[in-house]
């Protein structure tokens, strides 16, 4: 049975499939280890594994998800049909697909009318709290929200971030070559759609005027690898300082309309953002504004309308960006929504089920074995001195390990969601969960939250929370294997958490404290030898290409190029630890040492389109999966003696990066 075929016939799936996480069949034994690593470990995988024509790239992680997905399909249509009611209610109506196309555009009705009703530039601005509530992300103009403070990590703060794009980047609007020019073209096009769909009288000159303001927007923001550096991002300013800055913006009305009159402190991301957009919003035209507004408020909703508006969307975001052929089929998208605005009610279902004690048991062993690694390496190493050493201790010992799913489960009993309704549920669960994050403001940080649902397979260390967080989702078959040995799970698992560990000490994190503080722990001679480490990295994956001659961005990807180099390293050392004393067999023909590192490789298996490669390029600040395991490899000693590679191997670098 063919790959679609297989996609057409996909039913709820009763039992999560076994795949090991040392998979035979994944291999390509015809190539030499020693010249390209990748292609040994996964070239049978990439043979085996065409990208389905609902995806932009297909990989290890991404089947994992798609098959999560499919168990997600089955617990939602029990409950569709035997409760849990709310889960259930709200796929049930996402699945009644003739109920939505009947009602076309008309969910849109009542705020389109707030934008027409709009008659000054006041009223403008007083609109923004009412759609921004029910409109998550930063598309109207900018974004509102709560985060931890950078100065003092155990209170949460307002935050206002730059935002106001339809393009992924803002480097989108600038970049001259061909192709970037090709997007820009289809985007206004897509623009001049999707205005026709909510009515709009000359659709293509609104477009027109929809690029120019979004350009202007652009060329104010900061550029991802800027976002990299947090000391760019921390701007706190009293209210009477936020309204000198912005005066067009009446916030006190906005604080007001969203119950939060008496927050006094707001961190400004991108104060010269804030400048820019008020600029605009006195000079722009008032008719302007309102097309603007229409464009964006139809792009986010557009996925729960009827199917003109999600094929428009579709073709833009999905074909053309990303090369994507087909429209996911209904009920993965539906399961997605569910997850994201319901996630940990479903959760809660999906770790009952495929989550054991003894596989959380035995990944937070792995995790402080690791932890153990690195304390051991921060001690050992020559070119930080003691003081910086003694707080870098400090911080690994406060790391916080999360695993599986959250100590208490999140309460969505406030959230009215109706059969039939499903434009309706998505906006009321939008903003519950807009109004649960603004709640926070002024309140001490809830150390046990999480930022991911436990059916997600990923995973995360937050600076701030000083965190990893290893969710149920990602510690299955075949990312982490309880039937094999130890070999090839820390290799793949292992590697993961030091990798998630290694944030904290990365370019960003390390400008973190042990309490998630934005404070300078290091002395500017370890800072120096840092930096200097780092750059042997970027000099390295700068000279990889990820698609046509478009090289790997390595200053936006160093962080997780480090991460991948020292989580490596540590989960080798922890795993060497764990095991020392026993007499460890070969198996299917391999070594132990070469299993681990086999075990490492096969996670980042993958193939990708062209497409999602460039845009990829832009905005991913992780490395394309074969640079992910070349680039490292080739910088460990210890994978060239498994596989006794010779010096002057590719995969053996003359001058090999160490950080940690």
């Amino acid at each position: 049975m063919t790959l679609l075929a297989l996609l057409i016939a996909a039913q709820p799936l009763q039992q999560l499939p076994y795949t090991p996480s040392l998979d035979i069949a994944a291999m390509d034994k015809t190539a030499d280890p020693c010249t390209d690593f990748y292609q040994y470990t996964c070239g049978g995988w990439m043979k085996q594994n065409p990208i389905p024509p609902d995806q932009s790239s297909w990989s290890v992680y991404g089947k994992v998800t798609d098959e999560n997905q499919q168990y997600l399909w089955g617990i939602l249509e029990d409950a569709a049909k035997n409760g849990p009611q709310k889960i259930g209610d709200f796929f049930a109506s996402c699945m009644d697909e003739p109920a939505i196309e009947k009602l076309g555009a008309a969910p849109l009705t009542a705020e389109l009318g707030k934008i027409d009703a709009v008659k000054s530039k006041v009223d403008l601005v007083a609109l923004l709290p009412l759609l921004h509530l029910s409109t998550s992300g930063k598309g109207l103009m900018f974004g509102f929200g709560s985060d931890q403070d950078f100065g003092d990590a155990t209170q949460v703060i307002a935050f206002l971030d730059a935002g106001g794009l339809g393009l992924p980047d803002r480097d989108y609007y600038f970049k001259e070559d061909a192709k970037s020019k090709e997007i820009r073209d289809k985007y206004v096009q897509h623009v001049a759609a999707m205005l026709k769909l909510v009515g709009d009288e000359d659709p293509v000159a609104g477009a027109k005027t929809v690029m120019a303001m979004e350009t202007a927007l652009a060329k104010a923001s900061l550029t991802r690898v800027d976002r990299r550096d947090p000391y760019k991002l921390f701007h706190k300013l009293d209210r009477k300082q936020l309204q000198t800055l912005t005066p067009s913006l009446q916030w006190n009305r906005y604080l007001d309309a969203v119950d939060l009159s008496g927050v006094k402190v707001v961190n400004v991301t991108e104060p010269e953002f804030f400048k820019a957009l008020d600029g605009m919003i006195s000079g722009e035209t008032l008719p302007h504004w309102k097309t603007y507004l229409r464009w964006h408020l139809a792009s986010t909703r557009a996925p729960y309308l009827s199917r003109a508006f999600v094929d428009e969307n579709f073709n833009f975001y999905s074909k053309t960006l990303r090369g994507v052929t087909e429209l996911p089929p209904r009920w993965k998208r539906c399961v997605r929504n569910v997850d994201r605005l319901l996630g940990e009610a479903l959760g809660q279902e999906f770790v009952k089920r495929t989550f054991s004690a003894k596989t959380k048991e035995d990944t937070l062993k792995m995790t402080e074995l690791i932890e153990t690694a690195m304390q051991e390496e921060i001690e050992r190493l020559d070119w930080m001195t003691a003081e910086t050493k003694k707080a870098a201790l400090t911080k690994l010992h406060a790391v916080r390990n999360k695993i599986g799913y959250p100590e208490k489960w999140r309460d969505y009993s406030s959230v009215e969601v109706k059969r039939g309704d499903y434009f309706g549920n998505v906006e009321r669960a939008t903003v519950f969960e807009s109004r649960r994050q603004l709640r926070k403001i002024g309140k001490p940080v809830d150390k046990t939250e999480w930022g991911m649902t436990p059916p997600t397979v990923n995973a995360y260390y937050n600076p701030q929370m000083n965190d990893v967080n290893f969710p149920a989702g990602v510690l299955q078959p075949p990312l982490y294997d309880p039937k094999l040995d130890d070999a090839p799970n820390y290799g793949n698992t292992g590697s993961t958490i030091g990798h998630e560990l290694t944030h904290g000490f990365d370019d960003e994190g390390r400008q973190f404290d042990a309490e998630g503080n934005l404070k300078n722990w290091w002395s500017p001679q370890d800072a120096k030898a840092f930096e200097e480490r780092v750059q042997c990295v970027r000099d390295q994956f700068a000279q990889y290409t990820i698609v046509d001659d478009i090289k790997i961005n390595s200053r936006l990807t160093s962080g997780e190029d480090v991460a991948d180099l020292g989580g490596t390293l540590l989960a080798y050392i922890a795993w060497k630890k764990d095991v020392a004393g026993k007499e460890l067999p070969n198996a299917d023909g391999f070594t132990p040492d070469q299993r681990f590192f086999i075990g490492f490789a096969q996670w980042a298996c993958e193939n990708q389109r062209p497409e999602n490669l460039r845009v990829s390029a832009i905005t991913n600040p992780h490395s394309p999966g074969k640079y992910r395991i070349n680039g490292i490899v080739a910088d460990l000693p210890q994978f060239g003696r498994a596989f006794s590679c010779k010096q002057g191997a590719p995969m053996v670098r003359e001058k090999a990066c160490r950080v940690w």
